[in-house]
């Protein structure tokens, strides 16, 4: 097994672990060929993208989430599915509706207003989905 190979295969054991704590329905996913999609990946690369760099102890899945959507926020809140995806999961993380809408709000110094609107009604759209779920 090259060092590849064998980084690869951690990384997707870390990446099952991580992708649990962001949604528990995500405990058993597959990514089938992802290794060719990065087969130039340094392990600096992987191991920064699955949260082993910094600190793996550190931010929590809720915390991760939600500075995922401060980023998603800032860039205009452009990919709307991607951004209601991490709302669904943030809210599944832990995150309130009220913590989810303050990233929100916070990110208007940094990305304008019309990048909170745009971002405040994706997120109004997935908090009346999980409302009519849970009915």
């Amino acid at each position: 097994m090259n060092d590849f190979t064998k980084l690869f295969a951690e990384m997707i054991e870390q990446s099952q672990k991580m992708a649990a704590s962001f949604n528990p329905a995500l405990e058993n996913f597959q990514m089938p060929s992802l290794d060719k999609l990065f087969p130039t990946m340094t392990k600096e690369q992987m191991e920064m993208f699955w949260g082993n760099t910094f600190n793996k102890d550190g931010l929590d899945a809720k915390t991760r989430l939600l500075v995922v959507l401060a980023g998603q926020t800032v860039l205009g809140a452009q990919a709307e599915a991607p951004f209601k995806l991490t709302v669904r999961h943030a809210l599944e993380a832990g995150a309130s509706q009220k913590e989810i809408a303050e990233v929100i709000y916070q990110m208007s110094m940094l990305g304008g207003v019309p990048a909170m609107s745009k971002a405040l009604e994706l997120a109004q759209a997935v908090f009346s989905e999980t409302q009519e779920d849970s009915e």
